[in-house]
């Protein structure tokens, strides 16, 4: 049976309610507080669990109360922990803002995730690998090299940074949004962007456009998929929603064209749902949602 390993962040969120974003040297009163697992492998870890994958996790914590609610968290989603490692650094935070239409901004501190080296073991028994780019670099080389070829490695390049030929090369499927896809390449214009990828050697790339849906280039096929129209409750996590059911979806060996719609499906229904009731959806609710069903 597959099985998927994400090597990544994890962070204890604190997410503030407030009418809008703050504005420079602004100070706006909010109306709730809520504290959150996050980091985006450990959100990605429990949302590919969640729609059904054999996920494991690697990452740092601290020896402190919020790495304490994290390997909780990790535990009731169903994702093995082993590779989760306490540290005597403080556990990765990050605080964000929500306003009144669900868009959001935040803030990261990444603590323990700094003391991540990649060093995974028993790596031949993963199928599929996912990583992010919260962690050190040096860390997502060390495992893309000791990857077995056989393994499909998934790269989130978020958030944005300059991203290694080495590492890109073996990457299998890199996925970004709009913006970081702008600032891979220099263009300002997303599509002029999309076509930019198109002229690099990569294996695979999927660009996520928000309420536009998605545009994809693999192996001689590419498309662009427009988005369904939600009642967004709140956009916050909806990326790594879209991240951990694309990765679920093709560890069962749909393709990729399949797995996207799937992926878009359940970042869809995520938006759309209540925070507080998020992790109810199920894949068998996903796959009644598709556009085919």
């Amino acid at each position: 049976m597959n099985r998927l390993l994400v090597l990544g962040a994890l962070h204890y969120d604190v997410v503030v309610d407030a009418p809008r974003l703050p504005g420079l040297d602004e100070t706006l009163v909010g109306s709730a507080v809520d504290y959150r697992f996050g980091g985006k492998g450990g959100n990605q870890a429990v949302m590919a669990a969640q729609f059904g994958a054999r996920v494991s996790m690697a990452g740092r914590v601290g020896r402190d109360a919020p790495g304490a609610f994290i390997l909780d968290r990790l535990d009731r989603a169903g994702v093995q922990r082993g590779g989760v490692l306490e540290t005597d650094s403080p556990t990765g935070m990050s605080v964000a803002i929500s306003d009144k239409n669900g868009d959001y901004g935040a803030v990261i501190v990444s603590g323990a995730n700094l003391l991540n080296d990649g060093i995974c073991a028993g790596l031949e028994t993963f199928s599929h690998v996912l990583l992010q780019n919260e962690i050190p670099e040096s860390a997502n080389l060390a495992l893309a090299r000791s990857l077995p070829d056989d393994a499909t490695l998934i790269l989130n390049g978020a958030p944005f940074r300059e991203l290694p030929t080495d590492l890109l090369e073996r990457v299998d499927l890199l996925i970004l949004n709009r913006v970081e896809a702008c600032q891979m390449t220099g263009k300002e214009d997303v599509w002029d962007a999309v076509r930019a990828l198109k002229t690099l050697r990569l294996r695979g790339f999927v660009v996520t456009l928000g309420d536009q849906g998605y545009t994809f280039a693999k192996n001689g096929e590419n498309d662009w998929m427009p988005a369904p129209a939600v009642q967004v409750v709140s956009t916050h996590g909806a990326g790594d929603a879209f991240v951990g059911a694309l990765a679920a979806e093709l560890m069962t060996g749909a393709a990729l064209k399949h797995a996207l719609s799937f992926a878009q499906t359940a970042a869809s229904r995520f938006v759309a749902t209540p925070i507080a009731e998020r992790s109810d959806l199920t894949r068998e609710d996903v796959k009644q949602a598709m556009p085919h069903s």
